[in-house]
């Protein structure tokens, strides 16, 4: 992987992707001051789902681009409804049993599924670096999971099962979009798929009232770290190589955890924290593995 650090426009993709990967980062954190505000996981799967939704919708139709095929429409609309509702619910829900912290490390486990899954569907080889991330991937995970999460209380299984999910299921939207994103905008995509989601999602949401700081926290994390936050990962796409937005997208975990340990005095364990390491590992492994 060649990288001009005089060039220009290397550093501008870096401030984009950087900034893409931070307003991820406070996903958990902030989901946590909605969950404090008396909010459930679906309400806030929900609506963050249908705020950002809007906002790819709104974008696409400004840019011309909402144009599809039925066999396309109905397979994105599809998609939306059962892979990427369950997705966000499942994050949510492991977030509030079993800590940020604990729910985005899980999740990160996804590019470790995804390596999984093209063996077993497009015959990828396999060689020695990727047996060697994915067997880091499954030891780190099984010790974030011993740990018990990263809440400090009892164990919560739903939890630690809810975060396992958010990464498997993950794993299918990078093949799914993969697949898409040289038909469609980025904006399209989103908005086929974000929009059939929050329908599915607002059959079990409480439609009550929500206190000005959850208002506030929905905000950030429909706007900021889901519609702002891939429109910056786009852009830095212009500049940088995948591989090297992935590895700049490796800040996301790291940064997770530690504005969860930092905010609400989550930690894990001694156990816990080698698991973190391995995961971020054997992502970085693989990630570089990839040019």
């Amino acid at each position: 992987m060649n990288v001009n650090f005089s060039d220009r426009g290397f550093w501008i993709g870096t401030v984009y992707c950087v900034l893409a990967a931070l307003a991820w980062a406070i996903i958990g954190p902030v989901s946590r001051v909605c969950f404090a505000e008396g909010m459930d996981p679906a309400s806030v799967a929900f609506w963050r789902m249908a705020i950002s939704g809007v906002c790819f919708l709104v974008h696409a139709l400004l840019r011309g681009g909402m144009h599809a095929s039925r066999r396309d429409f109905v397979s994105m609309v599809l998609f939306g409804a059962v892979n990427v509702s369950l997705v966000i619910l499942s994050l949510q829900i492991a977030i509030q049993k079993s800590g940020g912290a604990i729910a985005i490390i899980l999740m990160f486990t996804a590019p470790a599924w995804v390596a999984l899954f093209s063996r077993i569907l497009f015959h990828e080889a396999i060689n020695s670096s990727k047996m060697t991330a994915l067997a880091l991937a499954m030891v780190g995970t099984s010790l974030v999971c011993l740990s018990g999460g990263s809440l400090g209380q009892e164990v919560s299984y739903v939890g630690i099962g809810c975060g396992l999910l958010s990464g498997f299921t993950y794993a299918f939207q990078f093949l799914f979009f993969t697949w898409y994103k040289d038909r469609y905008s980025t904006q399209a995509l989103f908005a086929f798929t974000f929009i059939p989601a929050a329908l599915v999602l607002s059959f079990f949401t409480s439609f009550g009232p929500v206190s000005l700081h959850a208002a506030v926290a929905l905000f950030i994390l429909s706007f900021v770290s889901t519609y702002v936050s891939y429109f910056w990962y786009g852009q830095s796409l212009r500049y940088l190589s995948p591989v090297q937005a992935a590895i700049l997208g490796n800040l996301e975990p790291v940064v997770s955890t530690l504005l969860c340990w930092w905010i609400w005095n989550e930690n894990f364990s001694s156990i816990g924290w080698a698991g973190c390491a391995l995961v971020i590992c054997s992502v970085l492994l693989l990630t570089l593995k990839k040019h």
